[in-house]
């Protein structure tokens, strides 16, 4: 067999091995993919790990695969399934401490896994932005009570966003169950008493009515049974124990090379560990790296694409640009503006929000043997008494299970009224689409300087160096979140009416982040709208760098994204055509019809007809 060429995979057999003993279990098939990690019945699917074997992508790689090997090896699905509670809410709060009971009893025994799930825990608190999170409205309770059992029973420090979660909720939390979560220590190795704990915990944060029935109970009215089976099963296992002895006694050769592979398995596991905890273990020749793995790259699209510095980069909230009082004067502003445009593009929204609901009306599957009894079609029963009964089935529609992100352009060349209807049809949509139980995300993206900025001094101070890939300061900007409700950030909108915001825009880092954003979310369909007056654009950057350097990676953005197909992508272009990046897009000539163009594209989405949808993803020009 031909030995393989990429220096990543000695390392990818190294860890499925190792999390192959760390999970007790021989026969798991530990594979590597960009799909989101999890288990499958005996397959584990890790995160990808690329030839450059950055220190980021080990680390991400080696904490997933002990967290999963823990649960797999310390958690009973029969047990977890019979406490489960029947509510979300308390079955996300049972979920989150079950996991951190199976880490912590991993790490009494393997203290390096902690180093390595600390590593996991710090990558998606780092992707979902829990480090920016500053209400605990915003915070999701279920992870931070995950965390605190993780943090009591561990005693060890959690990574900086996850610890933001936590102490958003931790006075909550240690008010109101702080008393049960004492006796932690004591059931973490019994998975039956632990579950009743943490049930016990889920009630005393107001949870219980999502408990369900509570199943000790019919355990009690069968124990006389249950006392009768385990007595038998006591005296077969005493029979089994005994024969065991006498054919250890008869075989001390067997018995000896049973101990033998125990011991280079526990001396395999603490080889394992030591790695973990950062100290030089001896690889072989063949499997042992030739020089440090590279840096990370900038971008997931263009391991070549470059960035000067990233030390003044920032992904901020509306609300922490801007005075509670200026945005809601910027707002009043923006609506006062805006009020000649806001009769036709409720009308627009009305007409979206019809055909959606309509969709929703006819979802039902007739003449089923099992459903909810089709009251409409009785008659035929009391016609003809033999006649069955007939039942009918509501079927999940396409988009109850769906998020949209609104990604705008914040740049200069959109100041006026292009900024002012884009800000106004966004909100419209926002308000639409949340009513048909559409999650909708608003961001926007910007730089935080004309012509450079901090960075731009930092190079000039350098010496300029050639070539220094992107040379400004980015500035993405969260106006809404998918999961904050629209009354809440109304007022956000405002900021675009800001004088000095809109500067330069960097489409292709705005198009990954967004894109980041999107695969954290747990929605099945994802669907991602770019509103976009021109190509990329920095001065700084451009002066520096090849004419084409912000195009190039914006097309390289784009076509990882439509070729993963995970983001459904569409764009539309004000006054520019942008069919010459986007593979679905829509140009308009004329600012107005925006409103148009957005709620027909969208509604075009959401069609059960999929050839109607076709012909509307394949329009290049407005009314053409």
């Amino acid at each position: 067999m031909k030995p393989s060429d990429n220096p990543a995979d000695p390392f990818k057999k190294a860890l499925a091995e190792a999390t192959k003993t760390l999970a007790h279990d021989g026969e798991l098939t530990v594979t590597y993919s960009v799909d989101p990690p999890g288990m499958a019945g005996d397959t584990m699917r890790l995160p990808q790990v690329s030839r450059r074997m950055t220190r980021d992508e080990v680390l991400l790689a080696r904490g997933t695969g002990d967290a999963l090997a823990l649960r797999r090896r310390y958690h009973d699905a029969a047990t977890f399934t019979r406490y489960t509670p029947s509510g979300q809410m308390a079955r996300d709060l049972f979920e989150a401490m079950e996991m951190a009971r199976c880490e912590a009893l991993g790490a009494r025994e393997m203290p390096g896994t902690l180093t390595n799930i600390d590593a996991k825990i710090a990558h998606e608190a780092e992707r979902k932005g829990y480090g920016q999170i500053r209400n605990q409205q915003e915070a999701p309770l279920a992870v931070a009570a995950g965390y605190l059992v993780r943090e009591m029973a561990t005693g060890r420090k959690l990574p900086a966003g996850a610890a933001n979660v936590l102490e958003l909720w931790r006075p909550f939390i240690e008010q109101t169950a702080g008393g049960d979560l004492e006796n932690l220590d004591h059931v973490l190795d019994d998975q039956a008493a632990f579950a009743r704990l943490a049930r016990q915990v889920i009630a005393d944060l107001g949870y219980a009515d999502q408990l369900g029935d509570d199943p000790d109970q019919d355990q009690d009215d069968d124990g006389d049974e249950d006392q009768a089976e385990e007595d038998e099963e006591s005296g077969d296992n005493q029979a089994r124990d005994q024969s065991e002895e006498d054919e250890a006694e008869a075989s001390p050769e067997r018995s000896q090379e049973e101990t033998q592979d125990q011991t280079q398995t526990t001396v395999s596991m603490d080889d394992l560990a030591d790695q973990e905890m950062g100290e030089e273990v001896d690889m072989p020749q063949a499997d042992a790296p030739l020089e440090p793995p590279p840096p990370a790259p900038h971008s997931q699209a263009d391991p070549n694409y470059q960035v000067y510095s990233t030390e003044w980069d920032e992904e901020i909230r509306a609300e922490e640009l801007a005075e509670p009082a200026e945005l809601e004067r910027l707002r009043a502003y923006l609506d006062q503006q805006l009020e000649p445009l806001k009769g036709a593009v409720s009308r627009l929204a009305n007409k979206l929000q019809r055909r959606l609901q309509a969709q929703q009306n006819r979802s039902w599957e007739f003449d089923r043997e099992e459903g909810i009894l089709d009251a409409g079609r009785l008659a035929r029963v009391v016609a003809n008494p033999t006649t069955p009964l007939s039942f009918k089935v509501e079927k999940d529609t396409e988009f109850r299970d769906t998020v949209v992100t609104l990604l705008l352009d914040n740049s200069g060349s959109m100041r006026g009224r292009p900024i002012s209807i884009a800000a106004i049809c966004a909100d419209v949509l926002a308000r639409t689409l949340e009513r048909c139980s559409v999650k909708v995300e608003i961001l926007g993206f910007t730089t935080r300087a004309w012509k450079g900025g901090q960075s731009r001094e930092k190079w000039l101070n350098s010496g300029r160096p050639q070539q220094p890939g992107r040379l400004n300061d980015l500035r993405h900007i969260i106006y809404k979140s998918a999961d904050t409700p629209w009354r809440r950030v109304r007022e956000n909108l405002g900021l675009m009416m800001k004088e000095g915001l809109l500067k330069e825009n960097i489409d292709g880092e705005a198009l990954e982040w967004a894109h980041r954003r999107m695969q954290a979310r747990p929605e099945a369909r994802k669907i991602l709208m770019v509103i976009s007056d021109g190509a990329p654009v920095d001065d700084s950057t451009l002066s520096v760098n090849p004419a084409n350097y912000l195009e190039k990676h914006l097309r390289d953005v784009i076509a990882m994204v439509e070729r993963r197909r995970a983001v459904e992508l569409i764009a539309i272009g004000i006054g520019h055509d942008v069919t010459r990046y986007y593979q679905h897009a829509v140009t308009i000539t004329d600012v107005e019809q925006l409103a148009g163009a957005m709620t027909e594209q969208l509604a075009g989405l959401f069609d059960a007809d999929p050839r109607a949808r076709a012909r509307l993803m394949g329009i290049g020009r407005a009314g053409r």
